[in-house]
Order: C-alpha cells, then structure tokens, then sequence
C-alpha cells in the first residue's frame, strides 16, 4: 500500500506553531527540535497506516471518522481524518487541554 499525503489544516499548523513557539521559549531548542522529530515521524505513521489512530473522540463527540494519535515522548496529540486520497490533519493539541472543546470549536 502507498503512503497517503498528510496535509495539516490551517488549525493544525498554528497548533505545531505554537508548541514548537513554547519548546524554545521554555525548554530550548533541542527540545523544540526533539517535538518537530516526533511530529514528523508521527505524521509518517498515519500517513502510511491511517488506520493507528483510536476512534474515541469520534464516537464521543459525534465527529465521524476523526482519529487521534499520540506522540511518542511529548505530550500532544494528532487529530486527523482520512480520506480516499489523503489525510488531514485538523489539530495538534496538549493532552492536558480540554480537548473535546478544543476539537469543536469553529
């Protein structure tokens, strides 16, 4: 099977923007580099196994399809949706954050 293209959403590329921002403000640039590593390996997974990722905010909040992935070694969390050609991802966020509101808003 082919790997599916991964295409981050606008939201999406804000949220690794602003962790990417709060690694190096906070922990340094190795670090911030450590994120980008694990983000991109992530998005490397799904793309070529879009099928990895759990279904649990999906059936909770009513969000067919809507998968979520985490990082390995940092705390976030990919939210993504599969498609016939590709897969978007609709956002990055923290695993503390409350995420059921953060995936719903506008």
């Amino acid at each position: 099977m082919t790997a599916k293209p991964v295409v981050l959403t606008q939201r999406a590329a804000q949220d690794v923007e602003g962790a990417i921002d709060h690694y190096l403000q906070e922990a340094g640039e190795a670090v911030a580099a450590g994120f980008v590593d694990k983000l991109e390996a992530c998005l490397r997974a799904i793309g070529g196994q879009p099928a990895l990722g759990f279904l649990r905010y999906a059936h909770e909040l009513d969000l067919p399809n809507v998968r979520a992935f985490p990082l390995q070694r940092y705390p976030y969390v990919v939210f993504y949706v599969e498609h016939d050609h590709r897969i978007d991802v609709w956002r990055v966020l923290h695993a503390q954050t409350d995420i059921p509101a953060w995936l719903v808003r506008d």
